[in-house]
């Protein structure tokens, strides 16, 4: 960011507005407007410019339809005559009704880190609960509706799991925790929230061992989903990436299946003996001892019992999503393992 604000130091010649898109910590306009002036005074000319801070709030797989319909535009200013032009230019994507909301520099700032450290705050305290619904026989999905009917909780972002990745949460709620730091302000809440979510990453792996027993020696697992989430072939901190280590250092081996993540995890992991990489979900079952489901894609959501029960030595599902019916697991004969809920069928000896 600061090489950017030296260039456009070096290269403008009248006013201009030097807008942060970037997700970045607090007090970094105040560094690009001080580089910026830097590389003026040595240049020896006086420009007048403004720093604005304007974070962008684009979801992965859904950046081009956020971008075009966003439900709120933050713009951190101190200049009404930067206001004005910011305005002007959101006009066209604010039309139905106001969505720009103007704020000092700061306050954008941190608003962003914000929105994605309150949403990964869900995300950990769902997967908390979850882990203590497990230990008492409880549903964490029927908690979940439960809590979720209060209008002050909502339903968005408290679907339990095995934990968050991606490019944004992990990285912007750690900074958010080290820029409370720098201020000399422990932020225990928000460092909870990642190692939280760290933790949660091995849920599943565990069931895994549990059921197997602490080697899966001679034992493979069909893993659907390899992308952090789906829509994306993102594997930056995925769990899947997590769950795979656990299970090769348990000995077992993983046929696994991404309907966008094949070449990603190719480029990660190279080739392995304990990896195959198939070409349908169907062909991660050939000869698998189970299933594990770590990403929610869609085509994951309706399964094929038949065919389930013709290729998996064990008819054993692992879900890591919640996404599938435990009556109708129960119903088809499965041994079915979720997150926070109760097992469902019983294990073969």
């Amino acid at each position: 960011v600061l090489a950017v604000a030296r260039a456009i130091g070096e290269h403008m010649d009248d006013y201009k507005i030097i807008v942060d898109k970037s997700t970045v910590p607090v007090g970094t306009a105040i560094k690009v407007h001080d580089a910026v002036a830097e590389v003026l005074a040595g240049r020896g000319v006086q420009i007048d410019y403004d720093v604005v801070s304007n974070p962008e709030f684009l979801k992965e797989g859904a950046a081009i339809s956020d971008f075009l319909k966003p439900d709120r535009i933050i713009v951190g200013t101190d200049s009404d005559k930067t206001a004005r032009y910011i305005k002007k230019l959101y006009k066209p994507f604010n039309r139905n009704h106001d969505k720009l909301i103007l704020m000092d520099i700061p306050s954008a700032e941190l608003t962003k880190y914000a929105a994605n450290a309150m949403l990964a705050t869900k995300i950990s305290f769902m997967n908390e609960l979850s882990n203590i619904a497990d230990l008492y026989g409880a549903d964490i999905e029927q908690v979940r509706i439960g809590i979720g009917s209060d209008p002050r909780v909502g339903y968005e972002f408290i679907y339990p799991g095995i934990g968050y990745g991606g490019s944004c949460f992990p990285k912007d709620v750690t900074a958010l925790a080290h820029s409370a730091g720098l201020v000399g302000y422990d932020a225990e809440l928000i460092r909870s929230v990642e190692n939280v979510n760290n933790r949660q990453k091995r849920v599943l792996g565990n069931k895994i061992l549990k059921h197997f027993g602490a080697s899966l020696a001679g034992k493979t697992i069909a893993l659907w989903g390899l992308a952090f989430k789906p829509k994306t072939d993102d594997m930056r901190e995925a769990p899947s990436c997590v769950l795979l280590e656990q299970i090769w250092a348990a000995g077992g081996k993983v046929r696994a299946f991404d309907p966008a993540a094949m070449a990603e995890t190719q480029r990660i992991f190279a080739d392995r003996d304990d990896l195959v990489l198939c070409d349908t979900a169907d062909e991660a079952l050939t000869g698998a001892d189970a299933l594990a489901v770590v990403t929610e894609w869609q085509e994951f959501r309706s399964l094929n019992f038949e065919l389930l029960r013709a290729r998996l030595s064990q008819p054993t599902i692992f879900d890591g999503r919640n996404i599938y019916d435990s009556e109708t697991m129960l119903e088809q004969g499965f041994v079915y393992y979720a997150i926070g809920r109760p097992r469902v069928g019983q294990p073969a000896g």
